[in-house]
């Protein structure tokens, strides 16, 4: 069936937008894809929101989350409209929209995960079923609830050979190893584009380093760096997942620009360098997904670290900035089907899962 996925990531800077055909299993054509950023204002929003989520004891009523869901719902609805219109394709087409929404908090030690979005209202607004909350089943079984994304991407590696490892980098990086006998093992690594983009916003006034650019120039505080990587956090075997507001950009306050961003960035590389510890079969080869394969200096120092050769999935042919999007398509169809989305390997859940709530129009 044609399937739209909809993500909206831990970068906080905008509505990725994908329809692709697929079958939930060996089938996937990409179609469409389309993204729409968000305005400065409403990233603000969204940002104070993930604070005020995080701070909570549980997912519950606060004024402001409920006003930026609503904003959030409205902007998806957008851009399914913009996507459809880009496509050719007619809302009669879709067969179910995979509707992430947005990580508000994500503290699977607690059994809970929230992600924000209206999956009744976005259903209501085209007719279409949708398939949304695609986290919380794994993570109240005991499972991280993260990363998803594993079983699409041994869907697209089927002809690569073995083992291989895809990486994903947002605003949380996350790794998937596909074994010889396609077996995955997948987790959390750490900060990606995260903390750069927090650093680079208050200290920068740039909403990211443009290439890795600023990075470039500065100097790596290994001092700094290593007290960031002594959280016990790392050195924990997977599966394990963490929320991007787990670490902040204090351990880099006082250094200048330059410097700070080179550190950041080095944490990013060298946190994925301790995950590709944790692997079974160490990839002499990884594939990079997500905006943060924009980051040359991020790549160069992913190599360095981890000593394999980092390149970018696009030279698969492969989409990286749709692929996350894609994968939810890809998602909301199995869980139509009943199949699962989440497995022992790569969220540490009991079983193979299925997930999601179906919301079908009224």
């Amino acid at each position: 069936m044609l399937a739209i996925g909809l993500m909206s990531g831990t970068s906080r800077d905008g509505i990725d937008a994908a329809l692709i055909e697929t079958d939930g299993e060996g089938a996937v054509r990409p179609l469409a894809f389309h993204a729409m950023p968000y305005g400065e204002g409403f990233r603000l929003r969204l940002a104070e929101a993930c604070q005020r989520a995080m701070a909570m004891d549980a997912p519950g009523f606060e004024p402001l989350i409920r006003s930026v869901e609503e904003e959030l719902t409205e902007l998806h609805v957008e851009a399914v409209a913009d996507l459809l219109g880009r496509s050719g394709h007619v809302v009669g087409d879709v067969g179910v929209i995979g509707f992430h929404g947005h990580t508000v908090a994500h503290r699977p030690e607690r059994r809970w995960t929230w992600q924000i979005g209206d999956g009744a209202a976005l259903a209501g607004a085209f007719g279409i079923d949708v398939v949304a909350d695609l986290r919380s089943a794994d993570v109240e079984a005991g499972g991280q609830g993260a990363p998803l994304l594993p079983i699409y991407h041994r869907a697209l590696a089927h002809e690569l050979a073995k083992p291989v490892a895809v990486l994903n980098l947002g605003g949380v990086a996350n790794i998937t190893a596909i074994g010889p006998d396609g077996e995955l093992v997948a987790f959390d690594t750490g900060m990606a584009s995260g903390l750069i983009d927090n650093w680079m916003q208050t200290h920068g006034a740039a909403a990211y380093d443009a290439g890795g650019a600023v990075a470039a120039k500065g100097r790596v505080d290994e001092a700094r760096l290593a007290e960031m990587l002594a959280d016990p956090w790392f050195a924990a075997p997977p599966p394990k997942s963490i929320d991007r507001e787990a670490f902040s950009i204090a351990a880099v306050r006082g250094l200048e620009l330059e410097d700070g961003a080179a550190t950041l960035t080095a944490f990013s590389a060298a946190a994925v360098a301790r995950g590709v510890e944790h692997l079974g079969a160490r990839p002499e080869r990884i594939y990079v997904a997500g905006g943060g394969r924009h980051n040359a200096t991020l790549m160069t120092m992913l190599a360095q670290r981890t000593g394999a050769e980092v390149r970018p999935v696009d030279e698969l042919g492969w989409d990286g900035d749709a692929l996350e999007a894609q994968g939810f398509a890809y998602m909301a169809v199995r869980s139509v089907k009943g199949l699962p989305i989440s497995f022992p390997g790569t969220t540490g859940a009991p079983e193979p899962m299925t997930g999601g709530r179906l919301f079908r129009p009224a």
